[in-house]
């Protein structure tokens, strides 16, 4: 909604819009917020009214920003995600107090464990009022704190610019992040001034944007003398706007690449350097490549439990190079040989200079490599991703998604709820471009994909949108649909209706010997609710498809509805797993590429 003003943290960002000078106006505390919000360029806000925050829906009523009132502040909190995801723009989002900004709680924590700019306004019971337990009273500063990148309580209504520029600017810049701006309901009510542009007062925050030279010349010597190296790209590339660049650094160097969870599409699926993602649910070549690394380049990543599998037992013969921008990170879980605190555009810019003057002082060394790309390129071939069409003649999920993704092609954003049919649609859509793939992966928050699709459909109101979900997710915020076809945000969703709760239910087959317990969501047996009905009655169009032979012509007739929202019910088999796995506090080398099958890996190779 809106890029930060201008500053030297933001030099790697979108280009802010020019502040224009405004004021002094004489106003209310609440005309000073929505001034604001006008003067960073906010297009759009996600929220609902209540009694604390409801002085500043009164000059929003005639403001430029365009407010989508939300059927829930959870999806007012996932629609700003959405939007900052798919745009790079910074998303708002708006609740009151109590249990309003509660409510805003998990999208905060989904935004701050995978780094999107969100900047949250809430209401907050009077000044004099802070502290008594008045009606609709909570500390949402001190809940948020462990979630946000920063959060203010404003206690003046004169201090409503500053507070707002500089909570613009620290959610935008550095690393990325939600900030929380809470503002009590007298300040709001209160006379002030409002000038425009403020001065922003942040001495102690300066994000390290270039490396030192000397660790990416240390870096760029190690690339080029490895033999077993490997690109482990995360979503600080994405957020740093750096694929261009990723690219030109691959193919320099002939490095294998790895896309996490949270970069599917920072690198193209269709790359020959891709191995595809690592992880608990990675391709085989993907998984091994890290395992058996002489040397790991992690660009924006941060080595989650996710990737690593059991951390001791992690690439145990591979020397670290770790670059972010967040300094915290480096060293977290695994120590860096050569630690690189940087922008991650800068970072791989420079890195591709300094590979350049290696190659061209020491020779091309590429030539290394070829033994380990004879190795990663065989399992490539033997362990592709692929699945078991079902024996009872149910529709596979795996194809459902597959085709989607052809049939919708590479311009298409999918945005994922959390679960199997998340994995499946990383691993059978294929990403070519960036900001194509939106999914809540730190927090994995179900409920996340219809109102992420929704600020995404909002932020680019001129692409195909497909949420694709599970019937358990969809369950939990649907409700935003009502909100999509009311304003006229024509998003499409794919459930994946397998009947179940199917992650949980693929553990409970594999390791707790196939009882079912509470799994069972009736949407099977009893089809309640009828997803068909329901987006009816959500005004919306509802489909249902249930053969392999009607997937591509249901696909096809939901993709030809552009004035409406969509809601596809795919019912599929309950019983489809998700492969190859790495089950949870197990050694990547324990990878399993099917119920009871295990890669054969020759060490010898190597």
């Amino acid at each position: 909604a809106g890029a930060p003003l201008a500053g030297p943290a933001a030099v790697a960002r979108p280009a802010a819009p020019a502040a224009v000078a405004a004021g002094p106006v004489r106003t209310t505390g609440a005309g000073s917020l929505v001034k604001s919000l006008e003067a960073l360029g906010v297009e759009v806000a996600f929220g609902i009214p209540g009694g604390a925050i409801l002085p500043a829906y009164d000059p929003l009523y005639d403001s430029s920003v365009r407010h989508i009132l939300v059927r829930h502040e959870q999806g007012a909190g996932h629609a700003a995600t959405g939007y900052a995801q798919a745009t790079g723009k910074i998303g708002v989002c708006i609740a009151t107090s109590g249990p309003g900004a509660t409510n805003l709680v998990t999208p905060i924590a989904d935004a701050y464990m995978d780094s999107v700019p969100v900047v949250a306004i809430t209401g907050q019971v009077g000044r004099g009022q802070i502290g008594t337990d008045a009606f609709q009273e909570a500390d949402i500063q001190g809940i948020t704190l462990p979630i946000t990148k920063h959060n203010f309580l404003v206690t003046t209504p004169e201090e409503i610019p500053q507070v707002l520029a500089e909570a613009f600017h620290l959610a935008a810049t550095g690393r990325p992040g939600p900030v929380l701006v809470d503002i009590p309901k007298d300040v709001l009510q209160a006379e002030t001034q409002f000038a425009w542009p403020p001065t922003l007062d942040l001495p102690g925050y300066r994000p390290t944007l270039h490396p030192h030279g000397k660790q990416i010349r240390e870096a760029a010597r190690l690339m080029n003398a490895a033999r077993r190296p490997v690109l482990y790209v995360g979503g600080g590339v994405l957020k740093a706007h750096a694929t261009e660049g990723l690219r030109k650094l691959a193919e320099q160097t002939g490095i294998p690449v790895v896309t996490t969870l949270m970069a599917r599409g920072a690198f193209p699926d269709s790359h020959p350097q891709h191995l595809g993602m690592p992880g608990m649910h990675g391709t085989v070549a993907a998984v091994y490549s890290l395992q058996k690394a002489d040397l790991i380049v992690a660009l924006g990543a941060r080595f989650d439990d996710r990737v690593t599998g059991k951390l001791d037992s992690f690439a145990p013969n591979a020397a670290i190079v770790h670059a972010d921008i967040d300094p915290a990170e480096i060293g977290k879980n695994r120590a860096a040989a050569v630690p690189i605190v940087g922008d991650a555009r800068h970072v791989i810019d420079e890195l591709v200079t300094a590979i350049a003057a290696e190659q061209a002082a020491g020779g091309d060394q590429r030539g290394r490599q070829t033994e380990w790309w004879n190795v990663l390129n065989d399992l490539r071939q033997r362990y592709p991703l692929g699945w078991e069409e079902p024996s009872d003649g149910t529709l596979a999920p795996q194809y459902v998604i597959k085709r989607l993704g052809e049939i919708a092609g590479p311009d298409t954003i999918f945005a994922a709820g959390v679960g199997q049919h998340q994995m499946w649609a990383s691993q059978f859509i294929s990403y070519e471009k960036p900001y194509t793939w939106l999914n809540s992966g730190g927090a994995g928050t179900m409920g996340y994909a219809v109102p992420a699709a929704m600020g995404a459909k909002v932020g680019m109101p001129d692409r195909v949108v497909w949420a694709i979900d599970g019937d358990g997710c969809f369950q939990m915020t649907n409700q935003e649909l009502a909100t999509c076809a009311l304003e006229g945000i024509p998003v499409k969703v794919a459930i994946i209706n397998n009947g179940n709760l199917g992650m949980v239910r693929q553990w409970q087959t594999l390791f707790y010997g196939e009882r079912y317990s509470n799994t069972d969501l009736g949407t099977h047996k009893h089809r309640i609710p009828d997803f068909v009905k329901l987006a009816e009655a959500l005004g919306c169009i509802g489909l249902r498809c249930e053969s392999p032979g009607d997937v591509d012509k249901t696909i096809e007739a939901a993709m030809a509805i552009n004035d409406a929202p969509v809601v596809v019910d795919f019912v599929v088999g309950k019983d489809a797993m998700v492969w190859p796995m790495v089950a949870a506090g197990t050694a990547n080398d324990e990878i399993m590429f099917a119920r009871g099958v295990r890669p054969d890996f020759d060490d010898d190779e190597l």
